[in-house]
């Protein structure tokens, strides 16, 4: 028998290391996935839901000092992604970044509920008018912001994981080629949707659950149900680390970004080549952060082609470049898309704004309304965050089973209609949601009105509070449309080596609107003050339909906005590879068509 050649022997190593990376990933591994999102996401949402209510109810804060405390640290939780982003992908990896996050979050919610137990952690019950209210001491909001802080850094680590990680298990299959790429595809598009699908359906649960439990049973256990739900999460989570993909860091992506931004300033004088082959490119150099393709060279923001400009002295001795002084055509484009999917990104800040008092002011609205279900039952004031939820979970099942087959015959994409369609959608239905809100809110007013209750801020206007449920309703419909379609378009136009920066992209939109949430509500305050002012302890006397008319008009104008910055958006060019026998075969093809979605004029 002849002995196999050097070739055989690497060919035959390699397929069987092709073959132990697809025993792993793959759809098998979404059950313990989602079913550690469920607990993740029951945890956080029973943690935060009802939490304007102990501030207010518990720690007697004012309520304008209470919201702005929960926008604030909603904000940061939202922020801290991006350490988290930077950890993952330049240093431990998504794993362990998401066992990390998941433990210092533990670590604030025990801390929570030690604050919700210890009767010295919290100042005494009061009575008005017989016994003034006495406000949290300073060491009783240290326990608590301490505990807050804790619960923002570790979503740090958790929210720009997840998502991404979750997708990392069918990016081998993709890499195969063919159907299998095209259905590994498919099934990355409806995992985006079942990720937020699961992620509603533990919200509900935990806004029904833990929401009466807070209200009826007592803070101890409404807070430590969440806690033990944590607890759980991070256990199932670590039982599939046998079956997962764990893809390598491959450095800070942060840091190849300042290097071509330096590069390029230093050569900010040189001419830039018309022919864009002239520029630099190396595969080698590129191939730990390209598996999936090379980025290809764009005509726009091309100040930054100069980086790629080989000059005297950008190479070392070795051959290899000086990274600060020359980065390849690859590196130039993740600088590229990162800077065009800007634009595209800031339009769903103002969705956070927007979604900000749903947890405050309208759980305030919600307490001055009639709540009764029968002689004996109250509903809970922040349980009506169930019907966004529902109404977003209903929208993501009809949108997957129905709109999506309808809308595939008549555009031929495989995803219906592409994500710029759908953000779109999703803002509109968005302004419709903040305008109930001020119609709503002026019939509350009038009712209290015509009762004589407008002094009296502690009584119950004669109005169902189930008035509120079409502004939560239409709020959930237009998330489903807008935040799948802004995580998916964020994941699938950053750069490959980015996926986890990208994701925390999103939420750090999230966090820049709860600022801008806090910084309106304050500037409104202000404004406003001695002249009917609009926030106020006294939501009677306050005009707060007028604040809702004030975030319809500039949610109009983000929506004006994000039609502008779609229609000059160019997708993310990709050389995509194929391996025919010994030879490559290369093609430019947008990442959004190979995805299902669509170019980037497919909106009008």
């Amino acid at each position: 028998m002849a002995a196999a050649t050097p070739a055989a022997v690497e060919r035959n190593a390699d397929g069987d290391e092709q073959g132990r990376r697809r025993k792993k990933g793959g759809f098998r591994t979404m059950p313990l996935i989602l079913a550690s999102e469920v607990c993740d996401r029951f945890a956080m949402a029973g943690f935060n839901a009802n939490l304007i209510t102990y501030l207010t109810q518990q720690l007697h804060l004012p309520l304008v000092e209470a919201s702005n405390t929960l926008t604030n640290f909603g904000g940061t939780s939202a922020l801290t992604p991006i350490l988290g982003a930077l950890a993952a992908d330049a240093f431990i990896g998504r794993f362990w970044t998401i066992i990390a996050g998941s433990a210092i979050y533990q670590v604030g919610m025990v801390g929570l509920v030690v604050s919700a137990l210890l009767p010295t952690l919290r100042p005494p019950p009061c009575s008005p008018p017989a016994t003034p209210c006495q406000r949290a001491s300073g060491w009783q909001l240290a326990v608590l912001y301490l505990s807050l802080l804790c619960t923002s850094l570790g979503s740090g680590g958790i929210r720009p994981c997840v998502v991404a990680f979750g997708a990392d298990q069918f990016d081998q299959e993709q890499r195969d080629g063919g159907e299998a790429a095209k259905a590994a595809a498919e099934r990355k598009r409806r995992y985006f949707n079942l990720y937020f699908f699961t992620m509603g359906l533990a919200m509900l649960l935990a806004f029904t659950v833990v929401v009466y439990i807070q209200d009826n049973v007592g803070w101890g256990w409404g807070f430590g149900i969440p806690a033990i739900g944590m607890l759980v999460s991070i256990l199932v989570f670590l039982v599939g680390y046998p079956i997962y993909v764990l893809l390598k860091p491959e450095g800070s992506p942060f840091t190849r970004l300042a290097q071509v931004v330096a590069a390029a300033f230093r050569k900010r004088s040189a001419a830039v080549p018309e022919d864009p082959g002239m520029l630099y490119q190396d595969k080698e150099l590129d191939a730990p952060i390209s598996t999936n393709g090379r980025l290809l060279h764009t005509n726009q923001l091309t100040f930054f082609d100069r980086a790629a400009i080989v000059t005297p002295g950008d190479m070392a001795p070795s051959g290899q470049p000086k990274p600060w002084r020359l980065s390849t055509v690859h590196r130039v484009e993740e600088l590229k898309s990162i800077v065009r999917l800007l634009p595209i990104w800031s339009a769903g800040i103002m969705l956070a704004t927007a979604g900000s008092h749903n947890y405050t002011f309208t759980i305030a609205q919600a307490r001055t309304m009639e709540r009764h279900m029968g002689p004996h039952f109250q509903f809970p004031p922040a349980t009506l965050s169930i019907f966004s939820t529902a109404a977003m979970l209903l929208t993501l099942a009809f949108y997957d089973r129905v709109f999506v087959p309808l809308a595939r015959r008549v555009t031929g994409l495989p995803s219906g209609i592409t994500y710029f369609q759908r953000m779109g959608i999703g803002l509109a239905i968005s302004i419709l949601s903040v305008a109930s809100a001020a119609l709503v809110e002026t019939k509350r007013r009038g009712a209290a009105a015509r009762h004589g209750l407008l002094d009296e801020p502690t009584a119950v206007v004669p109005l169902s509070v189930f008035w509120l449920v079409p502004q939560f309703a239409v709020h959930g419909i237009g998330d489903a449309f807008s935040s799948v379609a802004l995580m998916e378009f964020l994941y699938d136009q950053a750069p490959e080596s980015m996926r986890s920066s990208a994701v925390a992209l999103f939420w750090l939109a999230s966090a820049i609107g709860n600022y801008m949430g806090t910084v309106l509500v304050t500037v409104v305050q202000r404004a406003t003050r001695g002249r009917g002012e609009w926030l106020q302890d006294n939501i009677n006397r306050g005009r707060l339909d007028n604040y809702y008319w004030l975030v319809t008009c500039i949610m109009l104008l983000n929506f004006g906005y994000f039609l502008v910055c779609f229609h000059f958006y160019t997708m993310k060019p990709l050389e995509v590879a194929e391996e025919h026998g010994d030879h490559d075969k290369e093609c430019e093809l947008p990442s959004l068509q190979r995805n299902g979605g669509g170019g980037a004029n497919g909106m009008v």
